[in-house]
């Protein structure tokens, strides 16, 4: 086979693949087998085997000689990509078929852009922001899971006094000047007090209220209200409790602890772990931060052009990301790209280009700068990441499947390795902002 490499504008490869009339026939042979694998002649049950002839006067020479140049091209565009150490990053076009005896083709390929980053990149040094967990923030995680798993019990006592906290299921309507005003009525509707959900002082002035009783609120309603209509309005709201459900919360025992993180720990031990898990959430975003505030200095010295093929695909890498986020959250992707007022193509080229084409720039310059600085991750430091991740789980089955896939040479471990080398490279480029020495 022989191959000729053109080196074109826009990050394009060019190869003129030949290979003679001889090797050809081994791929006749294939393409004969594909067809009668896949026959459907008269007389033979799918799958027998076809005498050639039969098969020759079925279909025909020119659909068996389409077939062969098939199998033929991609035979050789794949022994070319590896004789020519040649990556594709978008899929490859067949420009030309130039004869067919012998087979000879023109293949247009795209490939990683270059990349100039100028010697000035050493010279860049950031500020790493300390991060710090306050006793506040544990506890309004601890709160925040309190009422995620708050049950409600109903209270029949009519001497029960309402507090904030509970549930109420209420029927009310608002008056202005005593005339009913216009979708302030509701029948019950339930609440629980304290969720800010109705205008600043409703839920207030139900509380020490008892079931069933009635009562009438005096209402301003706030100057920046959404609803024109009722912005800055004084009205009265008439208001019967028809139900009241107590707050039950729950309590940080060990086993209710262990049915949360499958670790059996008690109150203090599970603040431990809150402050850690905080900690992490704080650290993982701090790092998109700096790897965002990097790439923005490097690309003050760096030289790189994007082009369609390798931008496409992350674009639409980007874009499959929102709509799984999107289905997540049940919302249909139809449905938001309506509330915007967008096409799929107009959201693509104003919301997710933007985004794709950042994060293509990190991982171009990022990759190259790792083969400047010749940056490798030892044996070492992939054991202690690994160690560091199976320590968060307390599930013995998640550990065994974790344990698994970081294996070397597996795809996670691989990817895992390329996380590392990276966070490697941006943390070299930080230095910890130390703390002012007090006189």
């Amino acid at each position: 086979m022989k191959i000729e490499k053109n080196l074109l504008p826009k990050s394009i490869v060019e190869l003129i693949i030949e290979e003679d009339a001889k090797n050809i026939a081994k791929y006749r042979k294939k393409a004969i087998a594909h067809i009668e694998k896949n026959a459907d002649i008269k007389g033979f049950r799918k799958g027998a085997k076809i005498p050639e002839n039969i098969i020759v006067r079925q279909y025909g020479e020119d659909y068996i000689s389409k077939i062969t140049i098939d199998f033929a091209i991609d035979n050789m565009y794949r022994e070319a990509l590896r004789n020519e150490k040649v990556v594709p990053v978008a899929q490859a076009e067949i420009k030309e078929i130039i004869s067919e005896s012998p087979l000879k083709i023109r293949v247009h390929i795209e490939v990683l852009p270059e990349i100039e980053i100028d010697a000035k990149y050493k010279k860049i040094k950031l500020t790493k922001k300390a991060i710090s967990v306050s006793a506040a923030e544990v506890k309004k995680s601890l709160e925040e899971i309190e009422t995620k798993f708050t049950k409600f019990e109903e209270v029949t006592d009519k001497k029960s006094k309402v507090k904030m906290g509970d549930k109420v299921t209420i029927d009310t309507e608002g008056f202005e000047n005593g005339v009913s005003l216009e979708s302030t009525s509701m029948k019950d509707y339930p609440i629980v007090l304290g969720s800010n959900v109705l205008v600043p002082g409703f839920e207030e002035d139900m509380v020490w209220a008892q079931l069933w009783d009635s009562l009438e609120l005096d209402v301003v309603f706030p100057k920046d209200y959404h609803n024109d209509a009722f912005k800055g309005k004084e009205t009265k709201f008439k208001v019967t409790i028809n139900k009241l459900e107590k707050a039950v919360k729950p309590e940080f025992t060990p086993e209710f602890i262990e049915q949360l993180r499958g670790q059996k720990l008690d109150l203090d031990g599970f603040k431990k772990l809150i402050k850690e898990e905080i900690t992490d959430t704080k650290e993982s975003n701090a790092r998109m931060e700096e790897e965002t505030q990097l790439i923005d200095a490097l690309l003050k010295v760096t030289k790189l052009d994007l082009w369609d093929g390798i931008l496409k695909t992350q674009i639409e890498k980007v874009y499959t990301e929102i709509k799984e986020n999107l289905g997540q959250q049940n919302i249909k992707v139809s449905d938001y790209l309506e509330s915007l007022k967008l096409s799929e193509e107009e959201y693509k080229e104003t919301n997710v280009k933007p985004t794709a084409t950042k994060r293509l720039q990190g991982e171009l310059i990022l990759h190259k700068l790792a083969e400047l600085e010749k940056l490798e991750v030892s044996d070492t430091e992939m054991e202690e990441e690994i160690k560091t991740i199976l320590t968060r789980f307390g599930s013995k089955d998640v550990l065994k499947r974790l344990e698994e896939l970081y294996i070397p040479g597996n795809k996670y471990y691989e990817e895992l390795k390329q996380r590392v080398k990276y966070r490697k490279l941006i943390d070299s480029f930080f230095e910890v902002k130390k703390a002012a020495v007090k006189k």
